[in-house]
């Protein structure tokens, strides 16, 4: 039997979460006068919350102190929060159950590799942890993507080398991650955003079994 990791995003892969963070950045952005767009959100997508306030100031070419930042930084994390509270399995996205339960029926190795510092909590409330043999967010590392160190972190603790990894991600930085450690990257979402994935699909309900076996075998 040929095991391979299948590494997973969460926000915008797995569930429908990015949103909720596109809800949460808005309501700032709006109190500081700025506009903020759903193609502006597309820049924030795999990026740590520190950074993407960074963007967003930029966007309105706002000077900060170290002190607003950190408190803007709490209020989109409670407001994103609150949004969580009300999740349920009705948050996973179309085709993503039946991959997951395709995967641990052919007894693949399945991590999770995520910036979210939530993601447990997410995983719990979609129960979705069963499918999970280990669990990398964004409290686990220090680097954010497009470094790669979630998904080697995540391929390490399921004792899997890089090139027999496979991630599925939702963000260009994502891609680039999976794609400099060497591992097969599979791009969920928009083709002319994700280009550089090696495979690509517009969501799961395009992944039959069969480019699964072809992922194990190969």
């Amino acid at each position: 039997m040929h095991k391979k990791a299948f590494i997973f995003d969460l926000d915008g892969v797995l569930v429908d979460t990015a949103k909720y963070h596109y809800l949460a950045w808005q309501k700032i952005a709006h109190e500081l006068g700025i506009e903020f767009t759903p193609e502006h959100n597309e820049e924030l997508k795999g990026v740590s919350r520190v950074r993407s306030l960074d963007i967003i100031l930029g966007l309105g070419k706002i000077e900060a102190t170290q002190e607003q930042k950190d408190k803007w930084l709490v209020q989109k994390n409670e407001d994103y929060l609150s949004y969580l509270i009300s999740m349920d399995e009705g948050e996973i996205l179309p085709g993503v159950l039946p991959v997951l339960n395709y995967l641990k029926q052919k007894n693949q190795l399945v991590a999770l590799g995520s910036a979210s510092k939530n993601a447990r909590p997410i995983l719990e409330k979609t129960n979705t942890m069963r499918f999970f043999d280990a669990i990398v967010d964004g409290n686990d590392v220090t680097n954010a993507k497009p470094d790669p160190e979630v998904f080697v972190r995540a391929a390490q603790l399921v004792g899997v080398p890089n090139e027999k990894a496979v991630v599925f991600e939702d963000s260009v930085a994502g891609v680039q991650a999976a794609n400099i450690a060497h591992m097969t990257s599979v791009g969920i979402g928009d083709e002319s955003v994700l280009k550089e994935a090696r495979y690509l699909f517009r969501d799961f309900t395009y992944i039959d079994t069969a480019f699964i076996d072809c992922l194990i075998k190969n």
